[in-house]
């Protein structure tokens, strides 16, 4: 078996990565896998009164960590888990954002509605499967 190669985007997802201790991204094979990407800023920083922000900074946050692991970005993804905290609320807000980011495509997808995520103010988290076979 190869070894498994490990990736984080600059900024947020380094400053996750050295915080919480794990990887944004790896490589399995033809797949990446991408860990839950939360509705932070650049530099980490979660607005906890807007979730509508939090959604887009998450669609934003999985872009760049496939990005940095050398893929496209949505464009590759095949499978979608997300976590809202109020799926009530930002489902159709996310459905959205699924159309405008990858109309040209329909990836599966997992939607739970949970009642905490990993800090505080955290709202939203994406998870994402992409394939990086010959592109």
């Amino acid at each position: 078996m190869s070894s498994l190669q490990y990736f984080n985007e600059k900024g947020a997802g380094q400053k996750f990565s050295d915080e919480c201790h794990y990887s944004q991204a790896v490589v399995v094979g033809d797949v990446v896998k991408c860990s839950g990407q939360g509705g932070w800023d650049e530099e980490g920083s979660l607005d906890g009164d807007d979730w509508q922000g939090q959604i887009d900074y998450a669609f934003a946050n999985v872009d760049r960590v496939l990005q940095a692991a050398g893929l496209r970005g949505w464009e590759d993804v095949y499978l979608i888990r997300s976590y809202m905290t109020d799926i009530t609320m930002h489902f159709d807000y996310f459905v959205q954002k699924l159309k405008t980011r990858i109309p040209g495509h329909r990836p599966i997808w997992t939607a739970l509605g949970v009642p905490k995520l990993a800090f505080p103010t955290m709202l939203v988290e994406i998870e994402v499967e992409a394939y990086r076979g010959k592109q």
